[in-house]
This record gives structure tokens, C-alpha cells and sequence, in this order.
């Protein structure tokens, strides 16, 4: 039951993280510092730290796949 609701809420908040990267047109992440940046340097502090976490919530949200997987493997 535990991980049902973790997964849940990775999911929303990976649904979240990924809506506020920035696109071709810009994103939400620009409330964050990320458009005050000039086109031709690298991303910004705010773009790398939003990536940083999408990733670790991406990588929530698959190991709690795989544990209910197993669970689920289990009780059969």
C-alpha cells in the first residue's frame, strides 16, 4: 500500500519537474533564474539543479515500480 501511494506521488511530481523544463519556446523554469541566462551560454544553475532532481525522482519512480513488481511477483 506504502509504495502505491510513493508512486503516485513520484508520478505527480515527475509530471511536475518535467512540465518546468524549458522547451524551444521557454518554460516555467524562467521564475527560477533560468531566463535571465544569455542564448549563447551553457544552462543556468536553476536548469542544472531542475535536471538534477528530475532524475533522482525519475530514478524514485522506477525503483518503486520495480518493488511493487516484486511485491506483486510474490503474493501470486
Amino acid at each position: 500500500m506504502g509504495f502505491s501511494i510513493a508512486l503516485i506521488v513520484f508520478s505527480l511530481l515527475l509530471m511536475l519537474l518535467v512540465l518546468m523544463h524549458k522547451g524551444k519556446g521557454g518554460g516555467l523554469s524562467d521564475m527560477f533564474g533560468g531566463g535571465m541566462q544569455s542564448s549563447v551560454g551553457g544552462s543556468s544553475v536553476a536548469e542544472r539543479n531542475l535536471d538534477r532532481i528530475t532524475v533522482v525522482v525519475g530514478l524514485l519512480w522506477f525503483a518503486c515500480i520495480v518493488v511493487l513488481g516484486l511485491l506483486m511477483k510474490l503474493d501470486s
